[in-house]
């Protein structure tokens, strides 16, 4: 059904991106408009881009009210679009603004079209032929009529741009003039996949059902590591496309897209659309305006990839759905998992939320019949699940300094002699995690935030991994000025990649953390050659445990397993128990049997033994018992709420404030706590005060909390941001 036009003249309401947090009246512009139309509208001196909303509200002098100037050459957006941004809105307590900033955060889209350079074969031939003219002339033959880029060009002909461009003065190589933002390649559903079990097989044909009755629905797939989920869910994709229908794969880390990109274009032959911060300007506009106009049939993507413009979206694929990283932690505080099943649920589409370590609160959705849930038992291939053991920390001769036990030294020696690898795994980037002055006592912390320093010697800087700011390693104490006294104190993975060389001077050493690669596109290249045997030892933080493959991979060692259950987080062993499994994953994913060996001071900890017995079902069953003893999601709600200020009094006088105004809360049966300091109480300069709010599932908690949060004006300096299902605590 067509929306109703605005005739030129007629009231329009335009949502725009500026921070009013309300829709405004403008008169609609020349040759009219329709909901969902994008189009620039004056805004004081300023002429800035917005979206028909709907009708005006016509509480403004109309005398007053100005004319849109016109419509944007941009596909508009749709009924399901513009009540996904409202619903998120709401859930959110996010202002509209800013949900239509994250929905067209695309750069350029106002721009007229942009052109480009492409070459293809011309009719001449050249003067004199060479061996490396004749290869870039038989790629444009072999692909008839295909058109590419000049850098691409040259390289799949192997050779240098000079010789293309001395084609094109001869006439055998046409150079013409070309739209940037054209539709990608056609992905075929028919080509044949790899071959699947019989248990993959069926986790397929369940997924393939409900994409093709055309509704909506949620299945959590949950498969061991390397059990050939990613496979299972592309015969998903394939299923999607066939229906003629866009789907959306979300991946947790941009170092994952190079391989799983690989994976697709051998599925489909050819390459589906990126959206995320490795990818260049000019691309992203190209994916949005494709995405909107049904030019890309697939997107692989980070989290905001689930605000594109889609033009009928069938399918979202969550991977790694327990991952902690598609939670937003800043702006639109949302959860892109949770925001998944709200979209398809609005656009008819299925999700799929795949993981070897499923979040508790999928878990238990699963087991209440609110998703399906279809299993994985066993590793694809002659892989098998690798063995896990503890070495208890309590008896083992450990040098000070030292943090890799002789046990574990054995069992990568033996490695080596195999001519396998290995991973030593500690999730805590950096050399050390504080240094401290031997003479005063002193920790050097960060200037601006309540957080200590943590030195990457590799890059030799001092970082606070809060705001971070960096500074060069002093040499002296910055307290007591005394030159030699400062020192490392706990192990990072830089220290530990320092002893790994020590012990093994002859083994190939190389440590995988974020913060050591300039660009998404270095970091992708490095795990690719590991993959491929460029190393022996791998050290590496969490960012290994997320969906790699090492074929050779055989010997896993956890430095410290014990780190992820200190404190009070309440997601604390759900954390380490998916952290420990997911990294021992890595090991055995090919022919030979992998090890997992966990250091430990606490063996008998229930959730070291419920990493090391494999009894999943048994782990969530005992967690999902103790938070619905205590009230806490998934059996209950919760919001975090963060006063921030210059000023530490201030944030707190307003913390106490607040809390004394909690009527709109006891109504509902909610609870309020604080206001406390943030465990990190000053970041960037700005002191934290927290406060943490606990309802009934069943309570209206956003609905309170405006009520509660809108009985306050808050000064110039004081900032307040809710959350809503928390994930961080910090």
């Amino acid at each position: 059904m067509t929306s109703p036009r605005f005739e030129e003249g007629a009231l329009i309401g335009v949502l725009t991106t500026q921070p009013l947090d309300r829709v405004l009246d403008y008169r609609a512009p020349k040759g009219g408009c329709a909901p969902g139309d994008h189009v620039e509208v004056p805004f004081g001196p300023r002429k800035v881009t917005g979206v028909v909303w709907g009708p005006g509200a016509g509480d403004y002098d109309p005398a007053k009210v100005r004319a849109a100037i016109r419509v944007l050459d941009i596909p508009a957006m749709r009924p399901a679009m513009r009540e996904f941004l409202g619903r998120v809105a709401d859930y959110t307590l996010t202002p509209m603004p800013a949900m239509l900033r994250l929905a067209t955060r695309a750069p350029g889209l106002t721009d007229p079209p942009g052109m480009r350079k492409i070459y293809r074969r011309g009719h001449g031939q050249p003067g004199r032929m060479t061996p490396a003219r004749a290869r870039v002339l038989d790629l444009l033959e072999e692909h008839d009529g295909l058109a590419f880029m000049l850098g691409e060009l040259a390289e799949l002909a192997g050779v240098g741009s000079s010789v293309v461009k001395g084609l094109v003065a001869s006439g055998a190589v046409a150079e013409e003039e070309a739209p940037r933002d054209v539709p990608y390649p056609p992905l075929d559903p028919a080509m044949p996949g790899k071959a699947l079990t019989g248990d993959q097989a069926a986790a397929a044909a369940r997924l393939r059902e409900g994409i093709e009755a055309g509704r909506y629905g949620t299945t959590l797939l949950k498969g061991v590591t390397g059990s050939g989920k990613t496979e299972v869910y592309l015969e998903a994709v394939a299923a999607c496309l066939e229906q003629g229908r866009q789907a959306l794969v979300l991946l947790p880390e941009i170092a994952l897209t190079a391989e799983f990109l690989t994976r697709v274009e051998a599925r489909f032959g050819a390459k589906p659309a990126e959206w995320h911060s490795g990818v260049t300007t000019t691309e992203r506009r190209r994916c949005w305006k494709m995405v909107a106009e049904g030019g890309a049939q697939l997107v692989v993507g980070a989290r905001s990839a689930l605000f594109l413009p889609f033009a009928d979206l069938g399918l979202i694929v969550v991977d790694e759905e327990h991952d902690t990283s598609y939670k937003q932690e800043d702006g639109v505080l949302y959860n892109a998992r949770d925001m998944a099943v709200l979209r398809a649920s609005l656009e008819k589409a299925q999700v799929v939320l795949a993981s070897a370590t499923p979040s508790l609160e999928s878990w238990v959705n699963a087991r209440q019949g609110k998703y399906a849930r279809v299993d994985l038992e066993s590793r694809f291939g002659p892989a098998v699940m690798p063995e896990m053991r503890a070495i208890d920390m309590r008896t083992e001769e450990v040098p000070s300094g030292a943090w890799i036990s002789p046990s574990l030294k054995g069992a990568v020696r033996a490695r080596l002699e195999r001519g396998e690898q290995s991973l030593l795994f500690l999730n805590r980037r950096g050399y050390a995690p504080l240094t401290i002055c031997r003479a005063c006592g002193h920790q050097i912390g960060c200037t601006h935030c309540d957080a200590r320093m943590v030195e990457h010697r590799f890059l030799k800087r001092l970082m606070c991994h809060q705001c971070g700011e960096t500074a060069p390693m002093p040499e002296t104490c910055p307290n007591c000025e005394v030159a030699g006294k400062l020192a490392a104190v706990g192990p990072g993975v830089e220290r530990i990649t320092e002893e790994a060389q020590a012990l093994f001077p002859d083994a190939r050493v190389t440590v995988l953390s974020s913060d050591l690669f300039g660009s998404a596109r270095a970091l992708k290249a490095r795990i690719l050659e590991i993959a491929e045997g460029a190393a022996d030892i791998v050290v590496g933080t969490q960012l290994v445990a997320k969906g790699h493959n090492f074929p050779k991979l055989t010997l896993v060692g956890v430095i410290d397993s014990d780190l992820g259950l200190q404190g009070s987080d309440l997601r604390a062993a759900e954390r380490t128990f998916q952290l420990m499994r997911q990294v021992a994953g890595r090991a055995g994913r090919a022919e030979a049997s992998g090890t997992a060996l966990l250091q430990t001071f606490q063996p008998e900890h229930p959730v070291i033994g419920a990493i090391l017995s494999g009894d999943e079902e048994g782990f969530w069953s005992a967690e999902a018992a103790a938070r619905r003893a205590a009230g806490v999601p998934p059996f209950g709600r919760m919001a975090g709420i963060v006063i921030s200020s210059p000023d530490m009094q201030a944030a707190f006088d307003l913390g106490n404030r607040l809390a004394r105004l909690d009527a709109p809360l006891r109504r509902i049966g909610a609870q309020v706590f604080g206001p406390a300091p943030a465990p990190i109480a000053r970041v960037r300069g700005r002191h934290r005060v927290r406060l943490l709010v606990k309802a009934d599932k069943a309570a209206p908690l956003q609905a309170a909390l405006a009520e509660w949060t809108a009985q306050l004006r808050l000064p110039a300096n004081l900032r307040l941001a809710i959350d809503i299902d928390p994930q961080s605590f910090l």
